[in-house]
């Protein structure tokens, strides 16, 4: 089979980012394209601080939010191969306070892989209704409650009901930020250190963390709105999905916020394509090309359409099974996902290419027309 041509994706990418600042559909962005290893496609552009004017630059940083799920998984999946962690065991190995029941008192036990792979049974706050359990308890979903440590969201998050048995459903869920408490309770110490030790640390990601050292080149987030975006004010509650997600900037910059390995990094679009560019070409130097096979296996069947018809879900990402219902031009075995402050990104391993498209606008940038419209250029 050749591959496609992409010898004119960077006129199509400008064209669609052009459209989508000129909309005011997102404030600005940056999106990196690297094809059999070499980038072909590399733009800044809109505005980084729409108030004070400050463009968007390259080497900007961005909240990442579930851009971290990726990161933190492979930090996991490096314990799995060190024999410090077991995929099958039950987190109450490592963590005996977390065991949390089903509606009939049941408490069933969840492992390391249900938690991987979004099967457990837990949930997020804004994939709930505004009377549901996690607002009840005050859940964080690692995007807003600045200062909040990672044991008391463990024990809201115990207190709420499972929505099924695990491995017997498929919820995007807080699973990553139970597998944060579960890797400092192996490593005896901070999330951030370990990720830092085995992922971000080897690969050279000097800006991708669970801090910001830089604040000047920190990006300012945005609300969709209408006629532009508006800046995100501390818990602002922005709707999606027939919910609401609610988010607190300030997060980041508070060292009292716990490292939620599902949402709570920063770090920069360079930064993240080195990182999937590692994945694509078989994980060296921070894993080994069977462990990148196993993120890459779909888990949970195209029936949990994990981004849609034809989606299933890996270690750490979306795996393509079949483009056929969804009709993209993506090949079978494509990894993708996003992230909630207006991110998506995506490797396709079969056409030796991988994408990241950062924005500072939510939920644009993550769930509407602007990923749709990056990939569609990409391709032609």
């Amino acid at each position: 089979m050749s591959l496609p041509d992409f010898s004119q994706a960077p006129a199509r990418i400008d064209t669609a980012i052009d459209k989508a600042l000129a909309g005011n559909r997102v404030v600005g962005t940056v999106v990196l394209v690297a094809h059999e290893g070499q980038i072909i496609h590399r733009r800044a552009a809109g505005l980084a601080d729409s108030e004070s004017g400050r463009p968007m630059r390259e080497e900007a940083i961005f909240r990442l939010a579930s851009i971290t799920k990726p990161l933190v998984t492979a930090a996991v999946l490096l314990l799995v191969r060190e024999g410090r962690l077991d995929l099958h065991a039950p987190v109450t190995r490592y963590l005996p306070a977390f065991r949390p029941a089903l509606p009939d008192g049941a408490r069933p036990d969840i492992t390391v892989h249900h938690l991987l792979t979004h099967t457990s049974g837990l949930g997020y706050g804004f994939l709930e209704p505004a009377d549901g359990p996690y607002h009840r308890l005050n859940v964080s979903d690692g995007l807003d409650q600045p200062g909040l440590g990672l044991q008391e969201n463990l024990a809201r998050l115990v207190a709420a009901p499972l929505a099924f048995a695990p491995g017997t459903g498929w919820r995007y869920s807080l699973g990553l930020d139970v597998l944060g408490g579960v890797l400092e309770a192996v490593e005896g110490r901070g999330l951030a250190e370990i990720v830092h030790e085995k992922v971000t640390g080897p690969l050279g990601l000097a800006d991708t963390d669970f801090a910001v050292r830089d604040t000047a080149r920190l990006a300012t987030p945005y609300a969709d709105g209408t006629p532009r975006p508006v800046p995100m004010a501390e818990g602002i509650e922005v709707p999606i999905f027939g919910t609401t997600a609610r988010f607190a900037p300030s997060r980041i910059l508070n060292p009292k916020s716990y490292p939620s390995g599902g949402a709570g990094m920063a770090g920069t679009a360079g930064d993240i394509l080195r990182f999937l560019e590692t994945l694509r070409m078989g994980g060296t130097p921070i894993l080994d090309p069977e462990t990148v096979e196993l993120m890459a296996t779909d888990h949970v069947g195209p029936q949990a359409e994990t981004q849609g018809p034809g989606w299933g879900f890996g270690y750490g990402s979306a795996v393509l099974v079949d483009p056929g219902p969804t009709g993209t031009p993506q090949a079978p075995g494509t990894l993708q996902w996003g992230g909630a402050y207006g991110h998506s990104w995506f490797i396709d391993r079969a056409n030796r290419l991988s994408v990241v498209a950062l924005t500072n606008t939510a939920f644009e940038g993550m769930s509407g027309a602007f990923p749709t419209e990056i990939r569609n250029a990409v391709y032609g």
